[in-house]
C-alpha cells in the first residue's frame, strides 16, 4: 500500500472511530455505568449539555408516565395495562439500572391516560370512554383490587386517548382532554354541547368507590374546537393550563394544496383553574374544524397580512364565508404554532415553570418525515408565557432528535409521554419501539436549534471530519 493510501485509509478510520465514540458518548454518559441496554436503531441524537440513556425495553406501546413519591415510574402500556418501575441503581444523572416491570393494573381498556392525585394515594388511569380510579400505595408498591369509575359519558366514537393532568395548584381538581377522531366527519366538533374536542376540569375530590360517576360534560369547560390536545400541563409558576393540539392532515386554500407544511400544531393557553377572570379565552372556541393555525408563509395563497400562529378558514362548508379576520377576532388563536405534522404528544414543565418539554411524535403520511423529537420552549416566569413572540417559528429547541429520518415512524425513536423526577430529570417513553429513555441537563443547550429540527453538536462533529477528510484527500490527489 502506497503512503498516499495509507494516510488516506488512516484518517478514514479516525473520522469514523471518533464519530462513533462520540454518538456512543451521546447515548451513554458514563463509560463505566452497569446498565449496558442499546438501541437496535439509529440512536436519537442528544443536543450540547444534555445526556440520556436507555433505561428500560420490552413495552408493547408505552404511552404517559407518571413519577411516584417514592421514585417509581408508572407507565401505562396501551392495551396492557399499567406497569411500575424501579431504579435499582442510581449513579447518578442517566446512569441508572431498572428493575423488571412489576403489572400493578391488567387491562387491555387503558390505552393512554395517566395521573396521580397531589397527595400520591390515588390513581387515575383512562380508557376511551371512562375514566377510572384506584387507591394507591407507592411505598407498597400495590393498587387496590378494585376500581371505579369517576368520569363516565365520554363516547369512544372520536379520539380514543384521554389525556388526564392532576392540578397542583388546585389540588382535587383532575383536567381531562378529549380530541376527534375523523377530519371529514367533524360535525360533532362544531357543536359546544357535543363534548367533542374539548378540554374539560372535575372536581374530584370527593370521589371514592361507591359514588356516582361525574358526567363528562359536567366539567368546567376550559376550550373546545380543540382538535386534539394530547399534552396538557400546569404552569408551576403561575398556574397557567397549556395544551399542545395536533392540527389536521390534509387541507387546502383556494383550491390549493398547502398541507405539506400548513395548518401548524398548536401551543394553546386556557387559564387559571377556578379563576376565569385572569383569561379571556378560557372556556373558549379554538377553532376546529372551522379555523386553523399558519406555520409556514412561503407559497401560502392569499397570504396577506397573516403571520405564523395567526388563523386562516379552512374549507368546512360552515366557514365558507369567514375571512382571515373572522378566525383571528372570533376564535382564540394559539400562543404559538410548531411546524405542521410534528404531532406533539405531550408537554411538562420543570419546577420553576422556566422551560417547558414537548414531545413531537413525528408524521406518519408527510413525503419527508418532521417530528421525532423532543424539543423546550422558553418561559417567562414572572409573566407564566413563552418568552417568544406568538410568531415566532424558532421557539422549540430541539434536545433530543433523530438524525435519519428515513428509518421513521417503524424503525426509529418516537417520543410520547414525558416525566421529571425528583433529582429534575426528565424520563421519556418510546411507543413505536417500546422503549424508556432518561434525559439529564448537566450544561447549557445549544440556542441555534430550532422547530424545524436541528443536527446536535455530535452529528456536526462527524460532519466536520468528513469535511477535513475531503480536504486532506483532494490535497492528496491534487499535489
Amino acid at each position: 500500500m502506497s503512503l498516499r493510501s495509507a494516510l488516506v485509509a488512516a484518517l478514514a478510520a479516525t473520522a469514523t472511530a471518533t464519530a462513533q465514540h462520540r454518538s456512543s458518548h451521546t447515548l451513554n454518559a458514563r463509560d463505566d455505568c452497569p446498565n449496558t441496554l442499546a438501541v437496535s436503531y439509529t440512536p436519537p441524537v442528544a443536543a450540547k449539555g444534555w445526556t440520556y440513556r436507555l433505561a428500560a425495553k420490552g413495552f408493547k406501546k408505552p404511552r404517559s408516565i407518571v413519577v411516584d413519591d417514592n421514585g417509581g415510574l408508572l407507565v401505562v402500556d396501551s392495551g396492557s395495562g399499567v406497569y411500575r418501575l424501579t431504579v435499582d441503581q442510581d449513579k447518578g444523572q442517566t446512569c441508572v439500572v431498572m428493575s423488571s416491570p412489576k403489572i400493578l393494573i391488567n387491562s387491555t381498556e387503558l390505552s393512554h391516560g395517566l395521573a396521580l392525585s397531589t397527595d400520591g394515594k390515588t390513581l387515575y388511569a383512562s380508557s376511551s370512554s371512562k375514566v377510572y380510579a384506584w387507591a394507591y400505595d407507592s411505598k407498597a408498591a400495590t393498587v387496590s383490587s378494585s376500581n371505579y369509575t369517576v368520569i363516565a359519558n365520554m363516547s369512544d366514537t372520536d379520539r380514543t386517548t384521554r389525556t388526564l393532568l392532576t392540578s397542583k395548584k388546585k389540588p382535587g381538581m383532575l383536567i381531562v382532554s378529549r380530541g376527534t377522531v375523523n377530519d371529514k366527519a367533524s360535525d360533532a366538533a362544531r357543536s359546544r354541547s357535543s363534548g367533542h374536542s374539548q378540554l374539560r376540569a372535575f372536581d374530584v375530590s370527593n370521589s371514592k368507590n361507591g359514588s356516582e360517576p361525574l358526567n363528562f360534560m359536567d366539567g368546567i369547560l376550559l376550550g373546545w374546537g380543540l382538535r386534539n390536545s394530547v399534552g396538557v400541563a400546569e404552569d408551576p409558576a403561575k398556574g397557567g393550563i397549556w395544551s399542545v393540539e395536533n392540527s389536521i392532515d390534509e387541507l387546502t386554500r383556494d383550491g390549493k394544496d398547502i398541507h405539506a407544511d400548513n395548518p401548524g400544531e398548536e401551543l394553546n393557553y386556557h387559564g387559571i383553574l377556578n379563576d376565569t377572570s385572569t383569561s379571556s379565552s378560557q372556556g373558549g372556541n379554538y377553532g376546529f374544524p372551522l379555523c386553523y393555525t399558519l406555520w409556514n408563509t412561503t407559497g401560502f395563497p392569499n397570504l396577506g397580512d397573516l403571520k405564523p400562529a395567526d388563523q386562516f378558514p379552512g374549507p368546512d362548508p360552515a366557514a365558507q364565508t369567514f375571512t382571515d379576520t373572522t378566525c383571528n377576532k372570533d376564535y382564540v388563536a394559539p400562543r404559538l404554532a410548531f411546524q405542521a405534522h410534528t404531532a406533539p404528544l405531550d408537554i411538562k414543565f420543570n419546577k420553576d415553570g422556566s422551560k417547558a418539554f414537548v414531545t413531537f411524535h413525528g408524521s406518519w403520511t408527510r413525503s419527508n418525515p418532521v417530528g421525532y423529537r423532543i424539543s423546550s420552549v422558553a418561559f417567562d416566569t414572572s409573566k407564566g408565557e413563552p418568552t417568544a413572540q406568538k410568531s415566532s417559528t424558532d421557539a422549540a429547541v430541539d434536545i433530543l432528535s433523530t438524525p435519519n429520518l428515513a428509518q421513521c415512524p417503524d424503525g426509529c425513536f418516537r417520543p410520547v409521554g414525558l416525566a421529571l423526577d425528583s433529582k429534575d430529570r426528565l424520563w421519556v417513553s418510546s411507543d413505536s419501539t417500546g422503549e424508556i429513555f432518561i434525559m439529564y441537563q448537566n450544561g447549557t443547550t445549544s440556542d441555534n436549534a430550532s422547530s424545524v429540527g436541528s443536527r446536535s453538536v455530535v452529528v456536526d462533529g462527524a460532519a466536520s471530519w468528513a469535511v477535513v477528510l475531503a480536504a486532506l484527500v483532494a490535497g492528496l490527489f491534487l499535489a
